[in-house]
C-alpha cells in the first residue's frame, strides 16, 4: 500500500521552499495514498491539512496537530470517526462521501471545543432516521451541519427528543453493522475466486508440460505470435467489460478492488509499451556491404560548411538549447561523423577525409547548437596566405623591392614552380645579413631626396 512519504511532502511543500518543519498547509489530495502517517512528527505546525480522494480507511496519526484548524478527509474509505482528541485547535471536518455508519463516533469530537463546521454528506448515517438531530443534540458548540446552519430553535428540540432519536441511531446502527459484516464476507470471497482464477491462468501459461511439448512450443512460438497477441486482447476486453458490468455494492472494498485493477491494468500497458519499445529496431547506420549512410533520427537541422581558409570541414547541428551536453556523444571517423543525441543517431558522411584526433566539438554559447570542427587529412596550402605572411615579417623598402621586380609575379602567377617556404627562407635569410645594406638604404633614399630636390630647384626645366 501507498502512506505518506517525505518526498511527497517534500514536493507538495514548494511554497514553503521544500521545508516540512514549518509548514502551515499542504495539499495531498489525489495520490493514492492507503496509510495515513508521519504528518504529526514531520509537520507539527500544519493548520490547513487536504487529503481527499484517496484510499485512507482509517483516521490517525493526525492527534499531535494541535494547531490544525481545518481537515479535509473526503472521498475516503473512512467508516467511523476516531483520533482526533489531540487537535484542540480543529474548526472545520470535512468527512463527505466516506462510508462512515457507525454515527455514534461522533460523540469523540465533543473535545473538539471549537469545532464549528461538520460535512457527513454522501456517508451511509446521513439516511438514518435522527440523523440531523442526533449529531445536533451530542454536539453543541457545532455552528454548521452538512452546509446548513444550526437553529437555536432546532438545538433545543434536538435535546428534548435526543433519548428517544439515541435509541433509534443505536439500532440503525446495529443493523448497519451487520450488513457490513457481510459485504465483507462476500468481498472476500470474491477477491480469493479473482486470486484463484489469475493463478490458474498463471498456471496455464507457463505449464506443467513436458520437454518435448516446450520443444514444439518453441518452435511455432514465432508463428502464433500475433494469433496470440490478437486473442489476448479479445481476452482483455472481454474481461474488462465483465468487471465493469458486474454488479457489486459501493463499499470502501469494492472501491480499493476498482483501484487495484485499473493500478493493475494501467501497468500491464506500460509494460507492453516498453516491451514495444525494446523490440524497436535498431537504425541501420552502416550496410552489409560496408556503406556509410547519412541518418537523421533525431530530425535535427544542420548545415556542413567546407572551411578552405583554415582547410577544415564544419558541422553545426542544431541541438535544443537547453539539452544537457551529457545527452550528446560525438564520433568522428576520417570518412563519416556520428553523434548521439538522447541516444538517437545523427550520421553525416563527409566530402572529404579528416582527421579525427584532431576534430574538436563544442557548444555555442548562444544558440546551444553543437559544432563540430574537423580538419581535413590532404594538407592544403594557399599562395595568398603565404605571401602576405612573409609580407608581413618584410622590409618595406624589401618589398618595394621586390615588388618592381619579375620575381615575385612569377611566384604568384605560377605557383607550382617554387615552394613557399624558401621564399620565406629567403626572406628571412636577407634580415640578419640586412644589417649592412640597411645602413646604406638611408644613402641611396637621400640621394634620391637630394635629386629630387635638384630637380625641382631647376627653373628652366
Amino acid at each position: 500500500f501507498l502512506s505518506v512519504t517525505e518526498d511527497l511532502v517534500r514536493r507538495r511543500a514548494e511554497h514553503n521552499n521544500c521545508e516540512i518543519f514549518s509548514l502551515e498547509e499542504i495539499s495531498l489530495h489525489q495520490q493514492e495514498i492507503e496509510k495515513l502517517e508521519h504528518l504529526d512528527k514531520w509537520c507539527r505546525d500544519l493548520k490547513i491539512l487536504y487529503l481527499q480522494n484517496n484510499l485512507i480507511p482509517k483516521i490517525e496519526n493526525v492527534g499531535k496537530l494541535k494547531k490544525l484548524e481545518y481537515l479535509n478527509v473526503a472521498l475516503n474509505n473512512i467508516e467511523r470517526i476516531e483520533n482526533l482528541e489531540g487537535c484542540e485547535e480543529l474548526k472545520k471536518l470535512d468527512l463527505t462521501a466516506n462510508f462512515i455508519g457507525e454515527l455514534s463516533s461522533i460523540e469523540t469530537l465533543r473535545y473538539n471545543i471549537h469545532l464549528k463546521e461538520l460535512f457527513l454528506v454522501g456517508n451511509p448515517c446521513t439516511e438514518f432516521e435522527g440523523y440531523r438531530q442526533f449529531v445536533v443534540a451530542t454536539l453543541h458548540q457545532l455552528k454548521c451541519l452538512d452546509s446548513k446552519e444550526i437553529e437555536r430553535s432546532e438545538r433545543i428540540q434536538a435535546l428534548q427528543n435526543y433519548p428517544e432519536v439515541k435509541q433509534k441511531i443505536r439500532e440503525q446502527e446495529q443493523a448497519y453493522l451487520l450488513k457490513r459484516a457481510g459485504e465483507k464476507e462476500e468481498a472476500q470471497t470474491r477477491m480469493q475466486e479473482r486470486e484463484d482464477k489469475k493463478q490458474k491462468q498463471i498456471e496455464s501459461k507457463l505449464g506443467f508440460d513436458s520437454p518435448d511439448s516446450l520443444q514444439t512450443k518453441e518452435n511455432h512460438q514465432t508463428e502464433g505470435d500475433r494469433g496470440q497477441e490478437t486473442r489476448r486482447t479479445v481476452e482483455d476486453d472481454e474481461e474488462d467489460r465483465r468487471f465493469w458490468e458486474e454488479h457489486t455494492p459501493y463499499t470502501p472494498e469494492s472501491r480499493l478492488e476498482t483501484h487495484r485493477y485499473i493500478e493493475e491494468k494501467r501497468r500491464a500497458k506500460d509494460s507492453g509499451r516498453e516491451s514495444k519499445k525494446r523490440e524497436k529496431p535498431l537504425w541501420t547506420l552502416v550496410t552489409a556491404e560496408g556503406k556509410v549512410l547519412n541518418v537523421n533520427a533525431p530530425r535535427l537541422h544542420f548545415s556542413v560548411k567546407d572551411d578552405e581558409q583554415n582547410n577544415q570541414i564544419i558541422l553545426d547541428l542544431a541541438v535544443y538549447r537547453h539539452l544537457d551536453t551529457s545527452l550528446l556523444d560525438v564520433d568522428v571517423q576520417p570518412t563519416y561523423v556520428r553523434v548521439l543525441v538522447k541516444g538517437k543517431p545523427f550520421q553525416f558522411v563527409l566530402p572529404e577525409e579528416v582527421k579525427p584526433d584532431s576534430s574538436s566539438a563544442k557548444r555555442s554559447q548562444t544558440t546551444g547548437h553543437l559544432v563540430v570542427s574537423m580538419p581535413k587529412a590532404k594538407e592544403a596550402i594557399l599562395a595568398k596566405q603565404k605571401v602576405s605572411t612573409s609580407i608581413k615579417h618584410s622590409d618595406c623598402n624589401t618589398l618595394k623591392k621586390n615588388a618592381g621586380s619579375g620575381q615575385v609575379e612569377k611566384l604568384e602567377v605560377d605557383p607550382s614552380k617554387y615552394s613557399f617556404p624558401d621564399v620565406t627562407k629567403i626572406i628571412q635569410e636577407k634580415k640578419p645579413v640586412g644589417q649592412g645594406p640597411l645602413r646604406l638604404q638611408p644613402e641611396k633614399i637621400t640621394e634620391s631626396k637630394k635629386s629630387y630636390i635638384d630637380f625641382e630647384n631647376n627653373e628652366d626645366v
